[in-house]
């Protein structure tokens, strides 16, 4: 006795598991297929004597939906004129964008290229300075003395942001001594 497996719908079945939509056959022959019964044949339309007045109606529809009217066809010309317009313009702008996008972005590699150099620069000017240097040349070389506690005045500044000289200031450096900075 031979055994074989057929493949069958699992919801004819109602079985579960690993061998889903499939089920056993006992015995060495193979059941035969059954044919599907023959449909029952439609009433033709000539039967029924609409067919003329159908085809007519048809012919008249798809006439009327072939033909367009002259105002219809300017009508469609100008959206299509306005629709190419359009896309015109919009891939202008977008290219301008794109070149503007572009110019920013050359414009940000310069600035950080000038950046880098400016920052280079400050730090070597600054490694360069030596304070004491510069003091020690300031007094010894240019003849500069220290502040003492009565060589600086102090003045409120005016409201306007400069001030007028109207004669030079003086070797001693000082312009006028009131009594109380003698003090």
């Amino acid at each position: 006795m031979a055994a074989g497996y057929r493949t069958y719908d699992q919801r004819t079945t109602g079985r579960r598991g690993n061998n889903r939509g499939q089920f056993y056959v006992y015995g060495n022959a193979v059941r035969q297929a059954e044919p599907f019964p023959k449909r029952m044949p439609e009433a033709h339309p000539e039967q029924t004597g609409q067919h003329r007045q159908m085809s007519r109606q048809v012919a008249k529809n798809r006439h009327r939906a072939k033909s367009i009217s002259p105002a219809y066809a300017v009508f469609l010309a100008a959206a299509a004129v306005c629709a190419v317009l359009v896309c015109m313009v919009y891939l202008s702008l977008q290219s301008e964008v794109v070149s503007r996008s572009e110019n920013v972005a050359a414009m940000q590699e310069e600035l950080a290229e000038l950046t880098e150099a400016n920052d280079t620069a400050y730090n070597a000017a600054v490694d360069s300075v030596n304070l004491v240097t510069v003091r020690d040349r300031a007094m010894n070389e240019l003849g500069m003395v220290p502040e003492s506690e009565g060589s600086v005045v102090e003045y409120d500044r005016p409201a306007g942001e400069y001030v007028k000289q109207y004669s030079d200031i003086p070797e001693s450096g000082v312009l006028a001594k009131s009594d109380d900075a003698s003090k």
